[in-house]
């Protein structure tokens, strides 16, 4: 496996977070190191080296300086990741240590007799202030080692599914940091070659807040800027409109491809890089890639009320009329995002004059077999066990309650979601109450 692959969940890659160019780059060097297909120990630790700075476009002269600068700032940024129950923010970092090469020469000098000098750097080691191993520091080429907030591991290793992959080397000459993440953002889809995203969430994923309100501003300083460095030196070429809803900019389109001359390049990376479940293009439909049309929303109107009664579990308030309904749901529709979690919906979009409308299967009867005792045992603060995470992954009433954005309600993917958070994230359900799926 390369250790030029960068591997992140999606939740990171749309996560908002403000970092600095240096800070991304310390941040990219070091998940790249990462092992793809095995376990990763949360403690962990990462060397950052002068070389992986310059590779990444930083100049020799002031790589030690920038590499030590940015790791002081990156130790106080959080990033904010969206979940079901509401937003959780967590540090990148838990801990950072910066070499000094001199620092060797110094301990000799305070003890210089062995036996002294031996207790002391084993003292070191018990405290995990230098490595226990193989320690790097007489190498002068590293210049930082990095420790991964416990929190954000299970984003960046073990992924089997809902992840982006690329190359470190793609983003090399990249001197904005929106570059990058307009990059990473594209990478999401590169099996399509198409992205489209709000501008709503463009703004929450870079942390923009009260920068760039006008459109105009947007455009220019942030969406411009990234497409014309991404053209110039990524190996991709792209194209991007601005879109309105009435008379409103509200998202920006994105299509890319290869360069002609970085294809074959490329091609042969993709044949060493993570497995993951590509989206074949040509056989899967534009609406699941794209979201709906309003020629498709104005079909779909037709069948309102049916397509209502087959998606109730997405309703926000039970009580509202049908029309009130379908109005929510036309800015979910037309999200490449959502649109997967709608039940029926390739079945009322292939419908003709005059057939009958498909109705909504009856919900999954609750299994009346009692939960084991040991199911019935659940501990927040020890985890949840196996057969816990398969119990209540698979459970009907669980499902419906913690929906997963572009997945329907009872899939596979949805259960492969939930098993994974309740294995990894189990924080992610801290106010749930697991007793009641129990009865």
């Amino acid at each position: 496996m390369s250790k030029d692959l960068v591997v992140m969940d999606n939740a990171v890659i749309n996560a908002a977070y403000d970092l600095s160019l240096n800070e991304q780059r310390l941040i990219l060097s070091a998940i790249a190191q990462i092992p793809k297909e095995a376990f990763v120990d949360a403690k962990q630790a990462y060397y950052v080296t002068r070389d992986d700075f310059i590779r990444l476009g930083v100049h020799p002269d002031n790589v030690a300086r920038e590499i030590r600068s940015a790791s002081k700032d990156l130790m106080k940024r959080s990033l904010f990741i969206n979940t079901e129950i509401g937003e959780l923010e967590f540090h990148w970092l838990s801990e950072v240590l910066r070499y000094d090469k001199n620092a060797e020469e110094k301990i000799r000098a305070k003890y210089p007799n062995p036996e002294d000098y031996s207790k002391y750097i084993q003292l070191l080691k018990a405290y995990n202030i230098i490595d226990s191993l193989n320690p790097p520091v007489d190498d002068e080429n590293v210049i930082v080692r990095l420790v991964f907030n416990e929190r954000i591991v299970p984003f960046l290793s073990e992924l089997r599914k809902n992840f982006t992959q690329f190359n470190i080397e793609d983003v090399a000459g990249f001197g904005s940091s929106y570059s990058m993440r307009l990059y990473q953002a594209m990478m999401q889809y590169k099996s399509t070659g198409y992205r489209k995203i709000k501008l709503k969430d463009l703004r929450y994923m870079l942390a923009l807040g009260t920068k760039y309100k006008a459109t105009k501003d947007l455009k220019v300083r942030v969406i411009d800027t990234a497409i014309n460095e991404i053209n110039e030196k990524s190996p991709y070429q792209v194209s991007y409109k601005m879109l309105k809803t009435g008379r409103k900019f509200t998202d920006l389109e994105i299509r890319f491809k290869p360069k002609k001359s970085a294809s074959k390049a490329i091609a042969k990376r993709n044949s060493t890089t993570f497995e993951h479940q590509p989206i074949n293009a040509e056989k899967t439909p534009s609406w699941q890639r794209k979201g709906l049309s309003d020629a498709q929303i104005k079909k779909l109107a037709i069948y309102k009320d049916q397509f209502i009664e087959a998606n109730t579990h997405l309703l926000r308030d039970k009580n509202i009329s049908y029309y009130e309904a379908f109005e929510d749901f036309k800015d979910q529709l037309k999200d490449p995002e959502q649109v997967g979690k709608f039940h029926l919906l390739a079945e009322f979009l292939a419908l003709k004059k005059g057939d009958e409308p498909p109705k909504a299967a009856k919900k999954p009867a609750q299994s009346k077999k009692k939960p084991s005792k040991a199911i019935a045992e659940v501990s927040k603060n020890r985890g949840l066990t196996a057969e816990q995470i398969d119990f209540f992954a698979t459970h009907p009433q669980f499902q419906m309650d913690h929906p997963v954005k572009g997945y329907e309600v009872g899939s596979e993917a949805q259960i492969s979601y939930l098993k994974l958070g309740l294995g990894s994230r189990l924080g992610e359900y801290h106010e749930t109450d697991f007793k009641k799926y129990l009865k």
